[in-house]
């Protein structure tokens, strides 16, 4: 327990230092390991760890799902998407709002992301908010908020690296993740509504189009519903695993782009960089953080937290509520890809002890990372936002996004309380 307790204040300490937390951590697994057991031990441990991240045929779901939605982006789909949703509700009060948080729903279930889902809203939503009229404080925190959907909605990178470390069904995930996806979408809405009845004049209806106007808007953007209906429904269904459906929709997505013109020699070579650039990123944090999460396993302490908690009497849906407490919490402080790849090894094997559903565990991490991503001050689609709209002012973006910190919360309480909307879809896959 004490060697763990060590080596978590070590990578607080390197991070204080400004030490990237993939590095940090993977240094101290490595010399936990060589301090606890042997240094041939740690060097094997780390060799193994380092093979097999980057030999695993279920890893490869990760580049190709990334591949996926940068060619769709680069293919200008985000327009279609916020066009089509803002000709059927943009006439309502607060109508670009709505549209740009179901435009995120979409580019969500195509992109995988977050931040390139927030990212890719600041360009495409937010000057047609400006010119409209809306305040910068509700238009940056709907992108905000909104772009938190990129991870919830399948397909999601961070369900994938979840179900990875976790050896949790994949398929299984992506379908959990469906339901709370649109009821976080569709709470968000309603907090739009709440807003601009309270503030009119800060989001001003559009104007109204016609259902002729409506359904050329929809013709815009079928080959990527088109798209989406293939990959998840092929896993959904069976007919082909995560990996294969990662590999049909990022061939797809490639002819999707290519039909629409939208590539050149150049434009191909930086989205292979850049889709490169974003998979090495993830598999460094996931070889550092299994090569830290053998350390841990090597100590008691997962056997010492399990036994301490089983002493202290609370039922067990109390003791999943105290986890998702330290995750908001920690959220607000820490990275939130690093800060549940830390955490992982000691959470999940007491929900499993405890008989909880691993998947279920899944979807409420991927809302506490949600939560994180939009709480200050380190939220990183903040930040996102604040680097491509400088004008608005950190504050204004801080302002805004509190209505929308407190709607997810809320949502992760409702998702504690009622597994069924996570595990619903998930029970009828074999």
């Amino acid at each position: 327990m004490t060697e763990a307790l060590i080596g978590f204040i070590a990578i607080f300490a390197l991070a204080l230092l400004r030490v990237p937390l993939a590095f940090g951590m993977g240094l101290v697994g490595i010399v936990g390991i060589g301090l606890t057991r042997s240094w041939g031990a740690a060097l094997a441990s780390t060799a193994q760890v380092v093979q097999e991240t980057g030999f695993a045929y279920t890893l490869s779901v990760i580049p190709l799902f990334i591949l996926m939605g940068n060619f769709v982006a680069r293919a200008g789909l985000a327009h279609e998407l916020f066009h089509a949703a803002y000709v059927f509700i943009g006439h309502l009060r607060g109508g670009l709002a709505h549209a740009t948080i179901a435009a995120c729903a979409g580019f969500g279930a195509i992109c995988g992301s977050s931040i390139a889902t927030a990212a890719t809203m600041s360009k495409v939503a937010y000057p047609s908010m400006k010119k409209l009229g809306y305040s910068d404080s509700l238009s940056t925190g709907v992108i905000a908020a909104g772009g938190t959907l990129g991870i919830m909605i399948p397909p999601s990178t961070i369900m994938v690296i979840y179900g990875i470390v976790t050896e949790t069904n994949i398929g299984k995930l992506f379908a959990a993740g469906v339901i709370p996806g649109l009821l976080t979408a569709a709470l968000l809405m309603v907090t739009v509504v709440i807003m601009t009845s309270r503030d009119p004049e800060h989001a001003p209806a559009g104007e109204k189009f016609s259902w002729a106007e409506r359904w050329k808007a929809l013709r815009g953007i079928w080959g990527v519903l088109l798209l989406v209906i293939v990959v998840l429904g092929g896993i959904y269904g069976g007919v082909f695993t995560a990996t294969e459906g990662a590999g049909i929709g990022a061939a797809g997505a490639f002819l999707f782009a290519v039909a629409r013109r939208a590539l050149t020699v150049r434009s191909t070579l930086d989205v292979l960089i850049e889709s490169a650039r974003t998979t090495a990123m993830l598999f460094t944090l996931l070889i550092a953080a299994t090569i830290f999460a053998n350390f841990v396993n090597f100590t008691s302490m997962p056997g010492d937290l399990k036994e301490w908690i089983t002493h202290l009497g609370l039922s067990p849906v109390m003791i999943v509520g105290a986890m998702m407490v330290i995750y908001v919490i920690l959220g607000t402080v820490m990275e939130e890809l690093t800060m549940v790849l830390l955490t992982i090894p000691l959470f999940f094997p007491i929900v499993v002890a405890l008989g909880f559903d691993p998947v279920w565990f899944g979807v409420l991490i991927v809302m506490v990372i949600q939560i994180g991503l939009i709480s200050p001050p380190v939220g990183m689609n903040l930040f996102v936002i604040n680097t491509l709209l400088p004008r608005v002012g950190l504050g204004n973006i801080f302002r805004g996004v509190w209505s929308f910190v407190l709607v997810q919360v809320m949502m992760l309480a409702i998702l504690v309380a009622f597994p069924q909307l996570s595990l619903w879809l998930p029970s009828f896959m074999n």
